[in-house]
Formats: C-alpha cells, sequence, structure tokens
C-alpha cells in the first residue's frame, strides 16, 4: 500500500518499514525558472510532477523586530536592513547567498539592546494563518513540523556576523549563550501558545550549521559548553510533546554525531560529501540510531553519468533498514536541467523502492 508523505517521515524516524524511501530536496529560484522553460508545466508542482515529498514547515516571528528598509537599489542588486539588525546586498539575478555588510547586534550592549524588544508576543503569530488552513493540513498527508530559529548557525549569519561571535566564544561565552538561549526561549514559548490552542504537528527543525570544509568551526569541548545544552532543550521539548526533531547542519560536523544522538536529534542533513562526510561510512557507524537525509554530491547532478553512479552507489546502503531521506547534500543548483532531473528523479524511485 502506498504511504503518505506523513507516514513516510514517522515510520523513516522510527526505522520502521516503508514502501519507499522518501525524496525530498529544495531547488533554487533560478533551477524552477529553467525547468518551466525547458518543459516543466507552470501550473504544476515540480514534487507532484516528480513525484517528491513533501514537509509542510511552520515559522514564527522571534526577531528584535528593527525596521526592515531599502537602502539603495540597482538592477543588479538591492541593500537593505533586517528585522535582525543586519545589513546586507542580495543579488536580483543570481541564486546566491546575500553579502552581509554590517552587523547591529556587534557586542553585548547592543545585544542588551535587541533583547528587550525580543518577548513572545501574541501578533508574532498570524493566528488567523492557521485558523484558516490547519484542517487543510490536518487532510493534505503532510508531515507538519516547526521551524526553531536559535543556536550558532543563525545568529553568526543572520544576526551577529561570523567573527564578533567565534570570538565571542572564546572571550564572552556566557554573551553567546545569552543569546542562544534567548532566541531557544521565545521559540518555546511562542509555539507554547499554538499548541494550547490545540493545534498538533509531528516535528521541529532548525538549521545550525556548525562545520566548514573538512573541519568544524569550533571544538567539541566548546560545542558541549555553548551549543550543545540549547539544542538538547529544544530536543527535549520536542520529545516531551511526541515530535521528532531534525537537524540541518551543513558543512564537516562528524565529530559531533554522537552528541547529536545522545541529545536526542532523529534526522541529520544535509550529509555535505563535498566538505568531507561520507555518507556510507556514517550510515554504518550511526544509522540504527539516527535518520540521514541528503548524502548525494550536489555537484555531480548535472551530469548524468555521475550522479547516476553516485546514486547507485549510495542509495542501496543508505536505505537498508530503513531511516534515510533521499535529499541532495545542499540544494538543486541551476546547472541541473529539467531533462536531467527527470532522469534523477526515475532513479530514485527505482532505488528507493522497498
Amino acid at each position: 500500500m502506498e504511504l503518505t508523505s506523513r507516514e513516510r517521515f514517522i515510520r523513516t524516524f522510527k526505522h520502521q518499514e516503508i514502501d519507499r524511501i522518501i525524496m525530498i530536496d529544495s531547488p533554487w529560484g533560478g533551477t524552477l525558472e529553467r525547468w518551466h522553460n525547458e518543459g516543466l508545466p507552470k501550473d504544476v508542482a515540480w514534487e507532484d510532477y516528480f513525484g517528491f515529498d513533501r514537509r509542510l514547515g511552520f515559522g514564527i516571528d522571534n526577531s528584535p523586530r528593527f525596521e526592515s528598509k531599502v537602502i539603495e537599489e540597482t538592477d543588479r542588486y538591492v541593500i537593505h536592513t533586517t528585522n535582525w539588525g543586519a545589513t546586507l546586498k542580495s543579488f536580483k539575478h543570481l541564486d546566491s547567498t546575500p553579502e552581509f555588510l554590517d552587523f547591529f547586534i556587534s557586542d553585548r550592549e547592543h545585544w542588551e539592546i535587541a533583547k528587550e524588544r525580543m518577548k513572545p508576543t501574541d501578533d508574532r503569530i498570524d493566528w488567523k494563518w492557521y485558523e484558516d488552513n490547519y484542517e487543510k493540513w490536518e487532510k493534505s498527508g503532510e508531515f507538519r513540523s516547526l521551524g526553531f530559529w536559535f543556536g550558532f548557525d543563525v545568529t553568526h549569519s543572520w544576526a551577529t556576523g561570523t567573527e564578533n561571535v567565534l570570538v565571542g566564544m572564546y572571550e564572552d561565552p556566557e554573551w553567546i549563550k545569552d543569546m542562544i538561549g534567548h532566541y531557544l526561549d521565545m521559540n518555546i514559548a511562542l509555539y507554547d501558545k499554538l499548541l494550547a490552542k490545540g493545534y498538533k504537528f509531528d516535528g521541529i527543525h532548525w538549521p545550525d550549521d556548525m562545520g566548514y570544509k573538512n573541519s568544524t568551526f569550533f571544538s567539541l569541548d566548546m560545542y558541549r559548553e555553548i551549543v550543545k545544552p540549547f539544542q538538547k532543550k529544544a530536543c527535549d521539548w520536542a520529545h516531551e510533546r511526541g515530535m521528532f526533531v531534525e537537524l540541518h547542519s551543513c558543512g564537516y560536523v562528524e565529530p559531533f554525531i554522537p552528541d547529536l544522538i545522545e541529545i536526542g536529534v532523529d534526522c541529520l542533513n544535509p550529509i555535505e560529501v563535498k566538505a568531507g562526510m561520507d555518507p556510507i561510512k556514517l550510515k554504518k557507524l550511526y544509522g540504527d540510531k539516527l535518520t540521514f537525509r541528503g548524502g548525494i554530491n550536489a555537484v555531480l547532478w548535472s551530469d548524468t553519468d555521475a550522479i547516476t553512479e553516485e546514486m547507485e552507489r549510495v542509495i542501496p546502503v543508505m536505505k537498508e533498514g530503513s531511516g534515510y531521506i533521499f535529499s541532495s547534500d545542499h540544494s538543486i543548483p541551476n546547472s541541473v536541467s529539467f531533462d536531467n532531473f527527470k532522469k534523477i528523479s526515475d532513479l530514485a524511485h527505482k532505488l528507493g523502492k522497498y
């Protein structure tokens, strides 16, 4: 019997029998534009066309609510401020990360100003949106996951700056702990309000990129002192409410995996091969304790022969005993043609059957 996406997610996290592996990914905006130009019908969601699964994600506003405004705009880019107090340059016609130019929260003094603006008030939740759509979500058969926004990654990349946070972790760890902890407390307080209204969800997820190529951003000891306690608090909160936990952490994070299992992370993604992660090695070491999502090198996706060989090598091993979700090890770049992705999709369906 064919399962719903929600049923596949739950059984996969529990390492139970399923009909096929979950298939989920995130094409760039330019990738979707290319696919539409090359044959993807504009009135059909790409997931439906290729038979991929869905996960419904939900969020709240736990920001300091600084003013978001445009400072400069040209044909190529927009320089603007965000509700987190960052100033960045976003490029209009490129699928690329924005260039961060400045951060308001650059030290403890400015953090205290921002923190005072971060209170879990009801107006940070779009109550009407939940009221209007919840019944439809329940009937959709899709896995419903609450998006958390806390941790090392979002602190350094979106609010405070990499150098400020890394130096702070060494020189003033209590400041960094206070930021990460307050972000998390905001999430928990606001989601507790949602749950109190009777809304139900299947899991939580959050981004916390803790590594880069062949190395982590900080030592295991520093992770255990500063970041791990808050990740554990999030895992405990979810598990106490019957929800699963998925952590997104780009880069090389293999040294942290035993600790992630210890605190209760159920699923880790994206298993970034180009950063030094070896999905087959990790499956053999931890596959009975952890679900893996990703591990298919995105660099190869535009090369039909190379990606075919990689999928045929990796997927049969990763799907053993369930606990695997097919995905690129980051996202689908615009170098991947519509025809090439059809071949990738067909092969994933073939290799992913049980």
